[in-house]
C-alpha cells in the first residue's frame, strides 16, 4: 500500500467506526497501520494450494543451538 492508499484506508476506517482521530495521534496510527500493511504482504506472499488447512493448534518449537 502507497502512504497515499494507507492515509484514506485509516481516514474510512475513522468515518465508518465514527472514530475521533486525534491529530497527534495521526502519525502513530499511520506508522503502525504500515508496519501492519508490510506483515499482510509478507503473508499473503506464502503460497498455498487448495488442499492447505489451518493448524489445529501451533506449539512454538524451541530453537537449538547446533552443536560443534
Amino acid at each position: 500500500m502507497t502512504p497515499k492508499n494507507i492515509e484514506a484506508y485509516v481516514d474510512a476506517a475513522a468515518a465508518a467506526l465514527d472514530l475521533r482521530l486525534r491529530p497527534d495521534h495521526r502519525a502513530g496510527v499511520l506508522r503502525y497501520f504500515a508496519l501492519a500493511a508490510d506483515f499482510a504482504a509478507v503473508v499473503e506472499a506464502v503460497p498455498l494450494d487448495a488442499h492447505d488447512e489451518p493448524a489445529v493448534h501451533f506449539t512454538p518449537v524451541v530453537r537449538t543451538e547446533p552443536s560443534e
